[in-house]
């Protein structure tokens, strides 16, 4: 049997945030691949070395995680007062599946970079020194986010002090804007921030019960339940979590229950198809812990605690996403979120999670009697690990 020979393929490999992932430029993918469709997933699938019976992704650049197996397009923005337009696709691990039903918040960070030394900015606006704001069409949600980059002689500046909890090294600060990140025009039940347009909804969980629920979609869609209630104190770190089978099925039945109380899906098997969103979240007021690397977090650094699993798994840290769906939630009085932090009115909120703590502000207000929110804003860092080409055989897709 003959074999074409493996594709060169311009990309680059890029830490964003808790994440890393594989960036393109639309006009360097094969022309099959350059628009939505079947030879699209199947080349992503092959570059991150999906599906992966074995879980390991040795045949490709995922790290089989749900951090680590991730694609990114990006293409010249055809929308007004946008620089760039940014695909996002969560590359299932041991299925044949992209899903593109949502974003990725800490992937976005490294979006500003990239398109700067994609030359995708004009060279003549960019600072000698300074900040510059890279204005992103998130065309998976259809949102804007701002990414601040970092510029010193005229370059992106990557390396930096700044610590995030859940990167190993310091770097650069980025500073990322989510402007309007609700998802009100999804799901056909409320239409709004909060799809049932309830604060706090019962929901009916077979073979569970019936538990309390925030439900939102503000940055990604959200069921945030109280940690008490599924039997957690919400410290838990990945392993109590992820070794336990029991566990993630009761937690996804949890995650589909939301999705059908939201109106993102209509049957239950719809679910299987849509594994990146909405994402489950269990929250708990603040409590000491020992995060995942050692660091000894104490209830006075933070306002609340919050889990959140992503593709099924316990995250490592927090998605940048689910960080402004907490920060939204936490800021309105009434929802699981806010009861968590204490209650009252905040604008900022410092959350705990297993790798350490996070700080995100959101600006919330009411309007006609419902509640919006016009921006998130946290900071986070990105660095270019690998550029160059990936290598993909011609007959994978």
């Amino acid at each position: 049997m003959t074999h074409l020979p493996q594709l060169r393929i311009p990309a680059t490999y890029l830490r964003g945030g808790t994440s890393k992932g594989v960036f393109f430029r639309l006009d360097d993918l094969p022309e099959r691949a350059r628009v939505p469709g079947p030879a699209r997933d199947a080349l992503l699938m092959r570059v991150i070395g999906s599906p992966d019976p074995y879980g390991k992704h040795t045949d490709g650049m995922g790290g089989a995680t749900s951090s680590t197996s991730k694609c990114v397009i990006i293409s010249r923005s055809t929308r007004a007062d946008h620089d760039v337009d940014y695909l996002y696709g969560q590359v299932s691990i041991d299925t044949a599946f992209v899903d593109w039903s949502g974003n990725c918040g800490n992937l976005s960070t490294a979006v500003g970079p990239f398109a700067i030394a994609a030359g995708f900015i004009d060279a003549s606006r960019l600072p000698r020194n300074g900040m510059f704001a890279v204005r992103v069409w998130q065309a998976n949600i259809g949102k804007t986010i701002i990414v601040h980059v970092p510029i010193v002689d005229g370059a992106v500046q990557e390396t930096g002090d700044f610590e995030l909890d859940g990167a190993t090294f310091p770097a650069a600060e980025i500073v990322l804007e989510f402007i309007d990140p609700a998802d009100e025009g999804e799901g056909d039940v409320g239409g709004a921030m909060f799809p049932t347009g309830n604060l706090v909804d019962p929901l009916d969980v077979p073979g569970i019960g019936t538990l309390n629920a925030t439900m939102i979609t503000a940055g990604i869609p959200t069921v945030f339940v109280n940690a008490a209630d599924i039997g957690y104190d919400g410290t838990e770190l990945q392993p109590a979590i992820n070794d336990d089978r029991a566990a993630l099925a009761r937690l996804e039945a949890i995650r589909v229950a939301g999705a059908l109380r939201m109106g993102l899906i209509a049957t239950p098997e719809e679910a299987t198809k849509r594994q990146h969103t909405p994402k489950i979240a269990f929250v708990a007021p603040p409590k000491d812990y020992t995060s995942s690397s050692g660091k000894r977090i104490t209830a006075t650094d933070i306002d609340l605690n919050v889990r959140a699993l992503s593709m099924g798994k316990l995250h490592h840290a927090m998605m940048g996403t689910a960080s402004v769906a907490i920060a939204t939630a936490a800021a309105i009085p009434g929802t699981l979120v806010n009861f968590a932090a204490g209650g009252g009115t905040r604008d900022v909120v410092r959350f705990g999670h297993p790798s350490g703590t996070l700080r995100v502000g959101a600006d919330v207000r009411q309007v006609d009697g419902q509640w919006t929110v016009t921006k998130a804003v946290m900071s986070r860092s990105a660095r270019v690990l690998m550029e160059g080409a990936v290598r993909v055989p011609a007959d994978a897709f």
